[in-house]
């Protein structure tokens, strides 16, 4: 036998044992038929009046049924033309640690009316998260900033502190965070979509990912494909097994270079008075000198939470806003702003207790990390020099290197055994999921696929609000999710007609 076909012949017992493991677990679940949703009025004003609201019970372990349970939030807003109704569309959420309960509104509301029509928008808080039963790993109020939460190396590219960090991050969430953020998983969210399903009474369900929720919903579709219809997944995460979510991290370096010559050129392009520099190689220029000088001397700052900018928090301001296109005009003037020696008060913002609990204990559960120390240091040293807009932060440590647990699941390799009911959309130039790593799910799910590629920037490709809307993809989306037309082939979609 070659290296290659024994390395394939692995693979495929591996795949095949993740199958028998998870239908064990849903078979044992399915013992007793999930009782129906018991809909009532949605908490709080920020949401559409007509979403309902409920709570489901589910297995705390799937492997134990019968043992403790949770529950998870789950919200819906019916079709709006119940004549014209076909099913369930569930709007899988990001993260990991993000919120869907809310998705019914805020995303249903960029949705075209003949998909509110024919679908209940349905979504839900993941286990651990939001409405659902809380996680929590006790961590101190410092390591909730999103610029303590990405490990930045320090300005010498020197990763003491980020050990120190990721250990007390890991200790933390060991000895505060029980069962439950030792059963948050991505598979885990994936049975506990099917719980959803036959809570809804439906046979099947089609679904909107984004972001991690593509990943998600991958799972999902691997493991349960009998009970997919149209699945649409948006800005998609690499599925790679061996490295899941530490090759998201990586993929980061990647996913700001093919952004930031977008920002590059609008800063480039505004009025004189407003401008950063007259080329796009001008504005790079500005913006790794004014991090370098930050890491150097902290511009001091009247009554924020940080008393000082430093590179960091300044290279964090930077990635945040190459999420979006519509950043661009708030980012420009920031840097304007630093670069003549004001620091505004804002900061990159901070993560609530179960928002970190549920996205460290995902990333470090999905799959085991390296624990070389030393390993981490070289690559953040080559990282730095490579791809200097993030510094080496994208291949430093995190707490996963030192996470107690191994994962109670071995990561699901996507295939194309199934049936070709996915739709891909994908950004070309995506901050957060590079198309690179879109290209290797589609590659992974061979037949079962269809890609729309949108020459455009930003993480989000479908539905986007104006004015980088790209019709040539929300018509994709939508023809297949009404009528069940899906692209023959691949199509690749202009940048947006509306885009300045």
């Amino acid at each position: 036998m070659t290296g290659k076909t024994a390395a394939l012949a692995v693979a495929t017992a591996a795949t095949a044992s993740v199958l028998a493991t998870v239908s064990s677990a849903d078979a044992s679940e399915g013992k007793a038929a999930s009782p129906p949703l018991a809909w009532g009025t949605c908490d709080g004003e920020d949401h559409d009046a007509r979403q309902e609201c409920a709570t489901l019970s589910v297995p705390l372990n799937y492997h134990d049924p019968d043992g403790k349970r949770i529950t998870l939030a789950v919200s819906r807003v019916r079709s709006e033309r119940p004549d014209a109704r076909r099913g369930t569309l569930l709007l899988i959420p990001g993260g990991p640690g993000g919120s869907g309960l809310n998705r019914p509104t805020t995303y249903g509301e960029r949705l075209p009316q003949p998909v509110r029509d024919a679908y209940d928008l349905v979504s839900f808080d993941p286990r651990g998260l939001g409405g659902s039963t809380h996680a929590d790993c006790g961590l101190a109020d410092e390591d909730l900033s999103l610029a303590r939460a990405r490990p930045w190396p320090a300005a010498d590219g020197e990763i003491t502190e980020n050990v120190a960090t990721a250990r007390r991050i890991a200790d933390a969430c060991a000895r505060n965070g029980g069962d439950l953020v030792r059963s948050l998983s991505t598979v885990n969210e994936a049975r506990d979509i099917d719980s959803i399903r036959r809570a809804l009474g439906e046979r099947k369900l089609s679904a909107w990912g984004t972001s991690y929720g593509t990943y998600v919903g991958s799972v999902y579709a691997q493991l349960y494909p009998e009970r997919t219809d149209r699945w649409v997944l948006d800005s998609n995460d690499d599925p790679d097994p061996t490295r899941v979510e530490r090759g998201w991290l990586a993929n980061l370096a990647v996913g700001v270079e093919d952004s930031f010559p977008a920002f590059a050129t609008f800063a480039s392009s505004l009025p004189e008075a407003e401008r950063l520099a007259d080329t796009p190689a001008g504005v790079r220029r500005v913006v790794l000198d004014l991090a370098a000088r930050l890491d150097a001397e902290p511009l001091p700052r009247d009554g924020a939470d940080q008393p000082a900018l430093d590179g960091t928090m300044f290279r964090q301001s930077v990635l945040t806003a190459l999420y979006s296109q519509n950043n661009f005009k708030d980012l420009a003037p920031f840097i304007k702003s630093v670069r003549d020696g004001h620091a505004p008060a804002e900061t990159p913002g901070r993560m609530t207790q179960d928002a970190a609990a549920v996205s460290y204990a995902t990333l470090c559960n999905d799959v085991e990390w390296p624990r070389s120390v030393s390993a981490y240091a070289r690559d953040v040293a080559a990282g730095r020099a490579s791809h200097p807009l993030t510094a080496g932060m994208p291949v430093n440590i995190t707490p996963c290197a030192f996470w107690p647990d191994k994962p109670q699941d071995k990561p699901v390799r996507i295939t194309d055994r199934g049936p070709s009911n996915v739709l891909l959309v994908q950004n070309r130039h995506d901050v957060a999921t590079p198309y690179s790593g879109a290209l290797n799910l589609r590659r992974a799910f061979g037949d079962r696929a269809r890609m729309v590629g949108v020459d455009s920037t930003g993480h989000g490709a479908a539905y986007v609000p104006a004015p980088y809307t790209s019709s040539c993809a929300d018509r994709a989306v939508t023809d297949y999710l009404v009528r069940g037309e899906r692209p023959a082939g691949d199509v690749s979609c202009p940048a947006p007609e509306e885009a300045p």
